[in-house]
């Protein structure tokens, strides 16, 4: 996903922010080198975090709830976020842990031994780790285990419909719906977020949204009702839509923690808006952590922190009034 575009110096594809790499030098990510004219990924196969997690950490509530996944981190990020959890490992500079090597095929066999129903790439930004991603959806799908992408969803169209046959859902951060926002905290830009959401949407993605609701810089009513509606218009009002809590870290560690009733507004304005499946995350238990059915108000599905119990639903179907969920199960 390159092309050369001067003398010495390769263009890379995959992310909007299409970098120019000069002979010797790595993009923004850190991870993908000009070598002598050949763009080099130089984390393929280079893992810094493996476990098995609930699915409902991701956070993923409508695709193969209860289930858990086999998740794999690798290092470097396109974007510099000040509040990033994962610092350690996305941002190259700092990185100070150890890589071990994961090849596509061993890391589609443990993941089969596990029993897990999926494959996750998260903890970094995985836009940044194509070839081996791609490579290993395309193993993954041999053997019926689903795909995601955990992603701040600054991938280009081209690098997402390159993806898109072997990609199944694209767990997307929209960080704030204010481009000053992600110049400033992710030195990065709104709009491309957007456009990728939606290619995800016209490939035939899963697609779920969370936004980190940060006190004084993300939380105004009028940004959250902003991006919900965009939403609502562009992806659809069946979008389950996370708005999570800040804990403060890494380089903003001078705002205070998010409350349970901002998240909880966040929600009650996304029902106001049209959203079916509104969701808070990181706040303990609230009464938007549950799924419910958005005809007749049953109780689907009941969640306290990682434990999941499906417990009215039969397959995709409400048990009480038999309207189908938009579900992947």
């Amino acid at each position: 996903m390159c092309h050369v575009c001067e003398d010495n110096v390769i263009c890379c594809d995959l992310c909007a922010h299409r970098c120019k790499i000069r002979d010797g030098k790595t993009g923004i990510c850190g991870v993908r080198k000009n070598a002598g004219g050949r763009l080099i990924p130089l984390t393929y196969g280079k893992v810094s975090a493996e476990a098995i997690d609930p699915i409902e950490k991701k956070p993923l509530n409508h695709f193969l709830p209860g289930t858990e996944v086999y998740s794999l981190g690798g290092i470097g990020c396109n974007f510099r976020c000040k509040h990033c959890q994962n610092w350690e490992i996305s941002q190259i500079a700092e990185f100070r842990g150890t890589l071990y090597d994961i090849s596509p095929e061993e890391g589609v066999r443990r993941a089969v031994k596990t029993g897990c129903r999926s494959i996750a790439w998260t903890y970094n930004e995985p836009t940044i780790w194509h070839e081996y991603t791609k490579d290993m959806g395309r193993l993954a799908t041999e053997q019926d285990l689903k795909t995601i992408y955990v992603t701040n969803g600054y991938i280009t169209e081209e690098a997402l419909k390159d993806i898109s046959p072997v990609l199944d859902a694209f767990r997307v951060d929209i960080k704030s719906f204010s481009d000053s926002f992600y110049r400033s905290v992710c030195s990065a830009r709104l709009e491309p977020v957007l456009e990728s959401t939606i290619v995800a949407k016209e490939c035939g993605m899963h697609i779920e949204t969370v936004t980190l609701i940060i006190p004084g810089m993300n939380d105004s009513p009028d940004e959250i009702r902003a991006l919900i509606r965009w939403v609502v218009e562009h992806i659809g009002p069946e979008t389950p839509m996370h708005f999570t809590g800040f804990y403060p870290q890494y380089h903003m560690t001078d705002k205070v923690p998010t409350t349970a009733a901002t998240l909880e507004r966040a929600c009650s304005i996304a029902k106001e808006e049209g959203i079916l499946y509104p969701y808070t995350g990181n706040v303990g238990n609230t009464a938007y952590q549950h799924t419910y059915c958005h005809a007749c108000g049953a109780l689907l599905i009941e969640r306290r922190g990682y434990r999941t119990d499906i417990v009215g639903l039969d397959g995709s179907r409400c048990l009480a009034c038999g309207e189908k969920i938009p579900l992947v199960v």
